[in-house]
């Protein structure tokens, strides 16, 4: 069973930066493509970041595109999102994601989702 914990949320002032962690449970990590999704209050979870198995192409939303970095340790079964010139809209709950179908923006390819990390970006 895949299990996927997140960590790395917090508050920072616009402007900071954060490096959210996700951690894989299994060995399988390296068959997964791996996304992160974030949910702001009243809003639908949307498509961060994503990247394929072997760490060589990511996808980015546009609104992150130039901020944020997506990538993966195979050998430690993590991946990361560094995020760089945070912004107040950027507050979400961010979660990582694994699917084994695709590195995709489409949020029902994935078929394991972490529990959430709280990121708080103050004005």
């Amino acid at each position: 069973q895949v299990q996927l914990v997140e960590s790395g949320g917090g508050l920072v002032q616009a402007g900071g930066s954060l490096r959210l962690s996700c951690a894989h449970s299994t060995r399988t990590f390296i068959n997964y493509k791996m996304g992160w999704f974030r949910q702001a209050p009243g809003k639908e979870r949307e498509f961060v970041a994503a990247i394929n198995w072997s760490g060589d192409k990511t996808y980015y939303a546009d609104s992150v595109k130039g901020r944020f970095t997506i990538s993966r340790d195979n050998a430690k079964n993590t991946v990361y999102l560094q995020m760089n010139s945070l912004k107040p809209e950027d507050t979400a709950v961010y979660y990582c994601a694994a699917s084994s179908i695709a590195s995709t923006t489409n949020r029902a390819a994935y078929e394991y989702w972490g529990q959430g990390t709280q990121v708080t970006v103050s004005s």
